[in-house]
């Protein structure tokens, strides 16, 4: 029995092996690890990518977020309001910097963010709108966009998972106040390790960060504020720049993947394909391709792995539910639509170089176990 993982980076690093060992050794030849002209590099071909004036490298997604809610001076107090239905660092960062994270219900199609939810939930305390592109879809940036500047609220566009989507043509990163993104191994243009970026456009905003990051320094050994140590590394820098000239490539396949499982699954029962986006307003880049299996996905998703079907569960616990978040007074069944969402979705096997026959072979199985009895 052959075996298809969730994911196998082992496979991209072979494409591009060469060039990604030359490009290690010139960082360890030059003996500049820690900033220099491969982060420079770096955070200009990324600005230009994104579309902003400004890209702040960092050392992860997670401190992208927390730096991006620092520059904005928002802290105890505040409330920003997210998405209950994504990675805990989404929320973590809101808590991080004081402030209170208010979970508003996702719209089940998209997994993302609803606006009229987040609408109902501004009080004088919402200081900002923090949505996830869950999944690589962006989510509804014209509604929440519109949303934000209605009531003066910064908008942090969480990319983690989404870097090259795009909203009506414009790339995530580039449409709220910042854009935070990470390049963690697994995301769509990864690193070999940790590692992040805030994008921008706001010349103001940016010096903040990059002081911020560097322990407050206004200039070195001078610091005017509390900061932290968030620095992306000269190699993971150097790597990154490398990747970047693949990742609308590597996007494309991508999209082609998701489009074989969305012919290949559309008369599978008990099984709810990612829905379509109408014409070019939202152009998803496929982090994951997540399906709901509406009944019994634990016990399908097993099987799948006795029969060497690799898959992966994002995320089985709402962040309003978790255990970090119960002070907050949230109950199960508030945001039934998150809780829905994770009780049902199951990500399929999805990288660029996933092949047809291997695709073939974890639809065929899956249409299998999810035949009517």
């Amino acid at each position: 029995m052959s075996v298809v993982p969730q994911l196998d980076l082992s496979r991209q690093y072979q494409q591009i092996r060469p060039q990604v060992e030359q490009a290690a050794l010139e960082v360890l030849a030059s003996g500049r690890y820690i900033g220099g002209t491969w982060v420079a590099r770096f955070e200009e071909a990324f600005g230009q990518y994104v579309g902003t004036g400004h890209c702040i490298a960092c050392n992860s997604g997670t401190d992208a977020l927390y730096l991006a809610l620092r520059a904005l001076d928002i802290g105890p107090g505040d409330e920003v309001i997210t998405s209950p239905f994504s990675f805990i660092a989404t929320a973590e960062a809101i808590s991080l910097v004081g402030a209170t994270p208010v979970f508003v219900d996702i719209d089940l199609a998209s997994f993302n963010l609803d606006p009229a939810q987040a609408a109902a939930a501004i009080t004088p305390r919402t200081r900002a709108l923090l949505p996830v592109h869950l999944f690589g879809r962006p989510a509804d940036m014209a509604d929440l966009l519109a949303l934000a500047q209605g009531h003066q609220l910064a908008v942090i566009e969480d990319c983690a998972q989404a870097t090259g989507a795009t909203w009506a043509g414009r790339p995530v990163g580039s449409l709220g106040t910042v854009g935070c993104f990470s390049f963690y191994p697994t995301k769509n243009l990864g690193a070999c390790g940790d590692g992040g970026a805030v994008t921008t456009d706001d010349p103001a905003l940016a010096a903040r960060l990059r002081q911020i990051k560097e322990h407050g320094q206004s200039r070195r050994y001078y610091s005017d504020t509390v900061g932290v140590n968030s620095r992306l590394d000269a190699i993971q820098a150097a790597l990154l720049t490398l990747k970047l000239a693949h990742l609308d490539t590597w996007n494309a396949a991508r999209q082609r993947v998701a489009e074989v499982y969305d012919q290949g699954l559309a008369d599978c029962p008990g099984l709810v394909r990612p829905a379509v986006v109408p014409g070019d307003k939202a152009r998803s880049v496929w982090n994951q391709y997540t399906v709901r299996i509406l009944q019994d996905r634990d016990r399908v998703q097993a099987e799948l792995a006795t029969q060497g079907i690799g898959t992966a569960l994002y995320y089985p616990i709402p962040i309003h539910l978790q255990p970090l978040y119960a002070a907050l007074g949230y109950r199960e069944g508030q945001l039934p639509q998150a809780e829905q969402a994770a009780r049902e979705v199951l990500s399929l096997p999805m990288f660029p170089e996933l092949t047809e026959a291997e695709q073939d072979q974890v639809m065929t199985r899956l249409k299998s176990l999810l035949a009517p009895r």
